[in-house]
């Protein structure tokens, strides 16, 4: 099997250059519409921002306050870290996490035409992220952990612990798996991809969470319409991914399958204890 990292690095390093000539489109505001953002949220965004890759808007409940610092695991183009800037206002600061370069070149040209000086981007594995240690107050991450592989997603959330304050707390969507998945789709790399062949049990999300040392541990299945990714112009794409076992076979066996069978977008949120 293709090393995963590298499969994701390729399939949204390719997005991210393809944003620079691709108009925008109705598919990309309706996923994100239909996961918890406002049309005021996707207006105050600059243009290449939303590229509908979110399964939720984990800012809509993670409580941020003015002067607070906030990261965001696998920023993307930056969306949830500009709504977190201006939540943030002028004496916090968010931080955008993604590990794909092309990524954070878009992230960091979206920032500039933002106009948050508060706003940052920095390249790196979510499973080590330069930054101190008990120095984030929120860490934030929406559809991407779920990309992890397996044998590392443990690794996320020491981080996640070792990064928060005391009493500090995170806020994530996330696509978890509904039931166990046969070996035809954690096989499928178009659907590793695309967020639901690497997504984990409930209960195994809930263990790694406590295993990590967080409490006021909760889960919340949002029931919101998976399918709605068939739609996405970015994640229905041969062309980002040319890995042998990455071919036209897999991405229309994909687009057969009733994403909701199988998963559904989460609602996660957990606290450090404060001693």
């Amino acid at each position: 099997m293709t090393d995963a990292y590298q499969l994701v690095q390729s399939h949204y390093g390719d997005i991210a250059k393809k944003t620079i000539t691709n108009p925008a489109q109705d598919g990309e505001k309706n996923i994100a519409m239909a996961f918890g953002y406002s049309e005021e949220d996707l207006l105050s965004l600059p243009g290449k921002t939303n590229l509908g890759l979110s399964c939720g808007n984990p800012m809509a409940y993670a409580n941020v306050k003015l002067g607070e610092t906030v990261v965001d695991l696998g920023s993307g183009g930056g969306i949830d870290v500009f709504l977190a800037a201006r939540k943030v206002g002028p004496t916090g600061k968010a931080i955008g996490i993604d590990m794909t370069k092309d990524m954070i070149d878009l992230a960091t040209k979206n920032a500039k035409a933002s106009g948050l000086f508060n706003a940052s981007f920095i390249e790196a594995s979510i499973t080590a992220i330069p930054q101190p240690d008990s120095s984030v107050d929120c860490i934030i991450s929406n559809c991407v952990i779920n990309l992890v592989p397996a044998k590392d997603k443990g690794l996320v959330f020491y981080e996640i612990a070792r990064l928060l304050k005391p009493g500090g707390r995170l806020a994530i969507s996330d696509i978890l798996a509904r039931k166990e998945l046969p070996q035809s789709i954690v096989d499928n790399m178009a659907l590793y991809v695309g967020c639901i062949a690497g997504a984990s049990q409930v209960a195994e999300y809930k263990e790694y969470l406590r295993q990590a040392g967080f409490q006021d541990i909760l889960l919340v299945d949002t029931e919101a319409d998976l399918n709605l990714y068939k739609e996405s112009s970015y994640l229905q794409q041969s062309t980002c991914c040319t890995p042998s076992s990455y071919s036209k076979n897999t991405e229309t066996e994909s687009a057969s399958v009733d994403y909701n069978e199988w998963a559904g977008s989460f609602q996660i949120y957990a606290v450090k204890p404060s001693v």
